[in-house]
């Protein structure tokens, strides 16, 4: 007789009582008096589901490469997904693959309305330094406070040792190209880079699918639904809730294009449709419901979290300001850090518990420049030129001239 298959993997609520105190905090913004057992058990569930198109995609483009001139071979080489992404669109004698990925995005969905996604855009631009720091400290180090994708980054590489800050920067440069003007027009910038991660996704998740290389039962599948549809929630709600905690003042119809931009970030990587959301509150809701599901932390946590708070003074090899420049950004982190994820947090990932002693100049810099220059249209396209002069500096200095395009841009 065969085995039931697992509903769960086995790190799905494997510390009950922590998440619970991580996400409190998390559902008393969101309004969630009694978790929803449903959404919960679907969380579960989809730890085992994956995004089935780019699934496709990634069989597709590893086919032996003696197929690859041989008609009807329906091997995707690089070059034909980099032509398509970047003309919007795959041409008719492509791989069915590569045009069942393509007609996936596109057209556009009936609920995209593309002047509210330029204003999201230019609204996140304007969150400035704040949101590089909620990125980096609450949602990227704050989510190796949990296992399952941990594994997966340090059996991958990408975010250990000296790789460690080209991969942020490579994820700066995604955010950027998204938020630019007009950066997500089919074949825009923003669009191609989207869509060029998500293909890079599949093709990580189909090599540590094959035979026993990774522990699905233990882990869920290496890039499943509910750990995309999580790490969407980072970049939305979480970034603007944030911020808010750093003193930016975001209004509601800001808050509300921002949602609306993430939303189809989200469409267009292939998270399903239903944790697709409109809203602030909709979206903590269930960001609160992703926490309670987690377990504890693993190994793999300090390791990813040292590599990224250290790799801001390593990083640095220039003369003596420059490495102190690297001291101060480090020590910068880690105060902010106490903000974001407590003393406990800080105990999880093996990091320095320092006071939270930038939290006041960083909440009283926000105050007025969200409340007084951000109130004239002159005022708010200068914090947006700060901002996108601040992002291109980082990446001037991370990749020198060569700042990534999407054909750079890795799971």
């Amino acid at each position: 007789m065969l085995a039931e298959p697992p509903v769960a993997p086995r790190r799905f609520r494997s510390a009950p009582e922590r998440a619970a105190r991580i996400a409190r905090p998390l559902g008393l913004v969101a309004g969630v008096r009694d978790p929803d057992p449903a959404l919960l058990a679907e969380i579960g569930r989809r730890m085992l589901t994956r995004d089935e198109t780019g699934a496709a995609l990634a069989r597709a483009m590893g086919r032996d490469r003696d197929d690859a001139g041989r008609a009807g071979s329906g091997r995707v080489t690089m070059r034909a997904l980099h032509t398509a992404l970047a003309a919007g669109a795959a041409p008719a004698d492509a791989p069915p693959a590569l045009r069942d990925f393509l007609a996936a995005v596109t057209p556009d969905p009936d609920w995209l309305d593309r002047d509210l996604l330029e204003r999201g855009a230019r609204a996140y631009r304007r969150l400035g330094r704040s949101r590089d720091d909620v990125l980096l400290g609450l949602s990227l180090i704050g989510g190796y406070r949990y296992g399952g994708p941990t594994e997966l980054l340090v059996r991958t590489g990408g975010l250990t040792g000296a790789g460690a800050m080209r991969r942020l920067g490579e994820t700066q440069a995604w955010a950027f190209a998204v938020s630019r003007p007009g950066g997500m027009v089919p074949g825009g910038a923003g669009w191609v880079a989207t869509l060029h991660v998500r293909a890079m996704h599949a093709l990580v998740a189909e090599r540590f699918e094959r035979g026993d290389r990774y522990d699905v039962a233990g882990h869920g599948l290496p890039i499943n639904q509910a750990d995309a549809a999580a790490t969407l929630g980072l970049f939305n709600s979480t970034a603007i809730l944030g911020c808010r905690l750093l003193g930016r003042h975001v209004p509601r119809a800001d808050g509300d294009a921002i949602m609306h931009l993430w939303r189809y970030v989200g469409w267009l990587m292939g998270v399903d449709d239903d944790w697709l959301f409109d809203t602030e509150r909709a979206q903590n809701a269930f960001n609160h419901h992703i926490v309670l599901a987690q377990g504890d932390v693993t190994p793999a946590g300090p390791l990813l979290a040292g590599a990224l708070v250290e790799g801001l003074r390593s990083e640095r090899t220039g003369g003596p300001a420059d490495r102190l420049r690297g001291a101060w950004e480090r020590r910068r982190l880690l105060s902010l850090l106490r903000v974001f994820l407590r003393a406990e947090g800080l105990r999880d990932l093996d990091l320095p518990v320092t006071a939270a002693w930038m939290w006041p100049s960083q909440v009283l810099r926000n105050l007025v420049e969200s409340l007084l220059v951000a109130r004239t249209a002159r005022g708010r396209r200068w914090l947006e030129r700060r901002s996108d002069r601040r992002v291109e500096a980082d990446l001037a200095r991370r990749f020198g001239r060569e700042t990534p395009g999407p054909r750079d841009l890795a799971a």
